[in-house]
């Protein structure tokens, strides 16, 4: 069986993650091709629809996302309108867009987490600059993130003087965070509503990321682990990597919730072999 694992590193056939999956599906007896969704064809010139696919005479039964290169808002659409397709088409998508959808939007991923009453900390969206100030104003301390944005990527701390600049970062809207000072932070990889494995991360500023440069440690605190599975079933989603703060007085925080998340910080001080539980998870749902 051959499935296509989508990724925006079509190049270096996904990278280091892209490797640790195709030995995983190897294991089981499945080849991986790696496909780029910029490179797929919605045909609509036959009597079916048809989603065309590079290397794929015929639909896959599976296909695993790990990328969706970035792009214009009607190229990302399109992108995630063939993973919809395929899945209409039963294809297996893991994960699939709908949960893209939702957790690749921090705001959408803050209002549900806050709905179901998961602790968050304290967000703005808006898009007005006036506003933004006002908010800033009357609330010092805060952060602001890029709406779509990963590995630390924006992320900065806002304080006066004003005005906040409009860069690619912002992009036109302002997301913005109260600061919780906290020394570390925690990732937590979730597959199937169970906590497989979980990391401390600590670094010399105040932003603690892999990709910063922030040291990582196991851990397997119970509380950490079980908001993180509720974190996960909130989200709805079929595997994910939330990350949460603890703060001085020791309340716990959902930062994020990940459905494209990177684990090779967390491989380095985790036993589960992450890529084999996330394959084998895949496997089980056809």
């Amino acid at each position: 069986m051959r499935i296509a694992i989508f990724t925006d590193e079509v190049d270096t056939k996904g990278g280091w993650h892209g490797a640790q999956l195709t030995q995983a599906f190897a294991s089981r007896g499945v080849q991986a091709v790696f496909v780029s969704l910029r490179d797929c064809v919605i045909d609509l010139s036959q009597q079916s629809p048809r989603i065309q696919i590079p290397y794929f005479d015929e639909l896959p039964k599976m296909a695993f996302v790990r990328g969706i290169a970035g792009g214009t808002l009607q190229q990302i659409t399109t992108r995630l309108n063939i993973l919809h397709m395929l899945k209409m088409q039963g294809v297996l998508i893991y994960n699939d867009a709908k949960a893209i959808e939702r957790t690749v939007d921090k705001a959408m991923t803050s209002f549900l987490l806050h709905q179901t009453g998961i602790e968050t900390p304290r967000t703005w969206v808006c898009e007005s600059r006036q506003m933004a100030h006002e908010i800033i104003n009357k609330n010092p301390q805060l952060i602001i993130k890029p709406l779509f944005g990963s590995q630390g990527q924006g992320v900065r701390m806002v304080n006066a003087p004003l005005p906040v600049p409009m860069d690619k970062h912002v992009d036109g809207v302002f997301y913005l965070q109260t600061f919780i000072k906290a020394a570390h932070d925690y990732r937590v990889f979730v597959v199937n509503n169970h906590a497989i494995a979980a990391m401390r991360r600590s670094g010399e500023g105040w932003l603690h990321n892999v990709a910063q440069g922030a040291i990582c440690e196991s851990t397997d605190a119970a509380d950490i682990l079980e908001l993180a599975v509720q974190a996960a079933k909130t989200m709805d989603i079929a595997y994910c990597g939330v990350d949460i703060i603890r703060a001085e007085d020791s309340v716990l925080y959902v930062l994020e919730v990940n459905s494209i998340p990177a684990w090779r910080g967390l491989q380095s001080v985790a036993k589960t072999n992450i890529a084999q539980m996330l394959v084998n998870d895949c496997l089980s749902n056809y």
